[in-house]
């Protein structure tokens, strides 16, 4: 720490606001560690960079995973927070710190009892199963977005008597020569994205500060010196906002670092549109599940569709242009999701014959009608031999016209990198103490999630920690 000054803080620095905890970020992670902290006594003052609250969590699809919960007994699930540990270790490559999944999964099931009873949240009855999960475990919320959880955990915190400092811009952490975090300077007013807009101001916290500010999925600079093939080439699903300056600034004050260059594609996305889009409609809920995803050159399947998203990523991009995603009017009825948007937008295309779509793909149709007549046979004897995708129990032969089809090609979608925290949610240093009076909760931490996440278990990532967060930070000294 002594060879690194710049980091300090002078202890005669003036204070423009005062306040016990600051939370930068309003998100998930960042208005439910506000919640708890306000809940627990403390001054919370939280900041915003944007216009407007919620980050990537507005946008998200509103799946989470939890083990044990009532909707997985009510349809004859069983599962447990150790299962679920298992399935995020794998798929992470044991890559995760195993005592942070642990705190994750055994909160989980009183994280979803804490978002109905206190929030009110509404979930649909179905219970999915998503790639790398070895039973059905997500949740869905009623209108299929994260805004459903959001909006009342604003409204929650605004009844607490918080308000949200929106176009607050995080410039620096003051840490203090004894290792405390004391507060941090903003530029208030700022206009993205230009950083150095705005009115500079100091705001002290004197319990802790949070950090909840996302990733930085579309921090291109960043991203591409952890993987440099992740160029301005690459899409994102995320919003332009997530540029990653908190995280830097927390690496400036000698936060560790963990799992920067383990950065996550989404395997359902198309090319065929900006962003997330519309296409994951389809194929997150009526391909994978139900249908089959098959390369381009050959019409063969080549991938268990619902293996975890990087081995499915890495797949697709092995093969070097989108993929096909194929299911039927069964497969789409099953899944319960309407495609009508994708089918507006013509991301997702529909024929009444299997031969117009391989036709429509330039698929070679007598390979793509063997790769069916395979996989038919998979579905009626409930087993994939070829290459173990688990089949559901409502799953039926894809032969019902009209038969959909999709390309598929990645995006970025999430950073599993960040700053290192312990289950308390502090932040780490990089002789592996906590900093004093600094917590981080979401995507902006590392070593949840390891090498890959598991879809649907970032919404709990940022609720668990981001509750603990608030906790812990209103009881600092």
């Amino acid at each position: 720490m002594e060879d690194q000054p710049d980091q300090f803080t002078n202890t005669s620095q003036k204070w423009d606001q005062i306040a016990d905890v600051v939370v930068i970020g309003s998100g998930f992670a960042g208005l439910a560690a506000a919640m708890e902290a306000k809940k627990a006594g403390a001054a919370v003052v939280i900041l915003e960079k944007m216009k407007g609250y919620g980050g990537n969590s507005v946008i998200s699809d509103g799946m989470i995973a939890a083990a044990g919960t009532p909707m997985q007994a009510k349809a004859g699930i069983q599962d447990t927070p150790e299962r679920m540990q298992k399935d995020m270790l794998k798929a992470g490559m044991g890559l995760n710190h195993p005592h942070l999944v642990q705190t994750l999964t055994q909160n989980s099931r009183s994280l979803i009892e804490w978002t109905i009873d206190d929030l009110g949240v509404k979930y649909l009855e179905q219970v999915s199963q998503l790639g790398g999960h070895s039973v059905p475990r997500s949740l869905t919320t009623h209108n299929r977005s994260g805004a459903a959880i959001i909006k009342p955990l604003r409204a929650k915190v605004k009844d607490l008597g918080l308000e949200i400092n929106f176009q607050t811009y995080l410039q620096k952490i003051h840490r203090q020569k004894d290792g405390r975090v004391v507060g941090v300077s903003v530029n208030r007013g700022y206009v993205y994205p230009e950083a150095t807009s705005g009115t500079p101001q100091n705001i002290r916290a004197t319990q802790a500060v949070i950090l909840a500010s996302g990733g930085f999925a579309n921090d291109i600079d960043f991203r591409m010196v952890q993987d440099p093939r992740l160029n301005h080439e690459v899409d994102s699903t995320n919003k332009v906002c997530t540029t990653g300056e908190a995280l830097r600034t927390a690496l400036r004050i000698g936060a560790a670092p963990v799992h920067l260059s383990w950065i996550q594609l989404g395997p359902w996305t198309s090319p065929d549109e900006r962003g997330c889009g519309v296409g994951p409609d389809f194929t997150d809920y009526s391909v994978f599940p139900y249908g089959v995803l098959v390369n381009p050159h050959t019409g063969k399947r080549f991938i268990n569709e619902l293996a975890d998203r990087k081995i499915r990523s890495d797949a697709i991009l092995e093969i070097g242009q989108p993929c096909i995603g194929i299911a039927d009017a069964v497969g789409v009825e099953q899944s319960g999701v309407s495609i009508e948007r994708g089918l507006q937008k013509r991301v997702v295309k529909n024929f009444d014959q299997l031969e117009s779509l391989a036709s429509a793909y330039n698929l070679d149709f007598g390979a793509l009608s063997r790769t069916v007549e395979k996989y038919n046979k998979s579905v009626e004897n409930g087993r994939d031999e070829e290459f173990r995708k688990p089949i559901r129990a409502n799953a039926k032969p894809l032969q019902r016209a009209p038969y959909y089809g999709v390309r598929v090609w990645p995006k970025i979608h999430h950073t599993m990198g960040g700053v290192q925290i312990n289950k308390k949610a502090q932040v780490m240093d990089l002789d592996h103490r906590p900093i004093k009076g600094l917590y981080a909760a979401g995507e902006v931490t590392g070593g949840v999630h390891g090498a890959c996440r598991l879809g649907s278990c970032a919404i709990i990532d940022c609720l668990v920690f981001g509750r603990i967060a608030g906790q812990n930070a209103a009881a600092s000294n």
